[in-house]
């Protein structure tokens, strides 16, 4: 077990170490093509797709000078209970823009991969995932981004909080393989549900001691899933005490190498942007930019 508290570092002081390509790139549909449907307008204009029936709509934001012959990350960005999408694009709400992952990817991303991000937004501000809806809602966005774009469909990651961080946790469970990672942000197990489950997804928790929204021991259950299908050893991390202004970072031993398990429990309540005491910036953001980027 590597165990450690931390006040937030710089970012390229943590993205020290690249976990490992675990897979050869497979280029989607998109590669190569002029886009028809994606261009930079859909960053600010949602786009509008028909799923079981009904319009859902989604935000998309291409990486500067978009490369067609490039295949680059894919990465959902879910909003929680009450938000919308385009909360989570412009940074309101208690959002970072798109969770702050592109600021972060812009300056510290020494592979070159890039990234494209897409914001969705939910049915009535959430993910209740009624008869796995928002799943195949989620899945027929990934098809039509990666028909349109060219991105590499062995890396695919959706983060995000509350619920987002609970229909994150459902893709997990649904795609399995099909997902490379995601990083739960104070998650809940049964409000989006979890078909399946069984396959292993490398996999970021982060969740406060003192969450009186979603209590932390249902997130300990969502960890624990990911724990045994990838093969981690089982252990009960440390995790700090309220009133302590800490977060405690456990990387878990004996998982498969291609698929890992961080947890990350703070000192607060039912935040998107956690900070230590005394701290200026949240740590939610690297910690999830330093999981997604080992993988390439």
């Amino acid at each position: 077990m590597t165990r450690y508290f931390t006040h937030l570092l710089p970012a390229a002081a943590l993205l020290t170490t690249s976990l490992h390509a675990v897979t050869a790139t497979t280029p989607s549909p998109g590669c190569g093509n002029t886009p028809q449907l994606i261009t930079p307008s859909a960053s600010t204009t949602p786009l509008t797709i028909t799923s079981n029936g009904k319009p859902r709509e989604f935000y998309v934001l291409l990486p500067d000078n978009y490369d067609n012959t490039h295949p680059y990350r894919l990465i959902l960005t879910l909003h929680a209970l009450g938000g919308n999408a385009q909360q989570v694009t412009v940074g309101e709400g208690g959002y970072l823009p798109w969770y702050g992952i592109p600021a972060l990817q812009a300056t510290n991303d020494t592979s070159g991969t890039g990234a494209v991000y897409v914001a969705p937004n939910g049915i009535d501000n959430g993910w209740a995932n009624q008869g796995g809806e928002d799943v195949a809602f989620l899945k027929a966005v990934i098809d039509t981004v990666e028909g349109d774009l060219c991105l590499d469909q062995n890396l695919r990651f959706s983060t995000g909080f509350s619920y987002g961080a609970a229909m994150s946790y459902s893709l997990a469970c649904s795609l399995g393989k099909e997902i490379r990672a995601v990083a739960v942000l104070s998650g809940n197990p049964q409000i989006s549900g979890c078909e399946g489950g069984t396959e292993p997804v490398a996999y970021y928790g982060q969740h406060g001691v003192s969450d009186q929204v979603l209590p932390i021991a249902q997130a300990r259950e969502m960890r624990d899933r990911f724990v045994g299908n990838n093969g981690c050893t089982a252990q009960t991390p440390s995790e700090p005490a309220a009133g302590s202004g800490t977060h405690t970072k456990t990387v878990y031993e004996g998982c498969d190498p291609a698929y890992p398990v961080v947890w990350n429990a703070f000192d607060g309540d039912h935040t998107p942007q956690p900070k230590d005491q005394g701290a200026t910036d949240t740590f939610a953001a690297v910690e999830t930019w330093e999981f997604f980027s080992q993988f390439e």
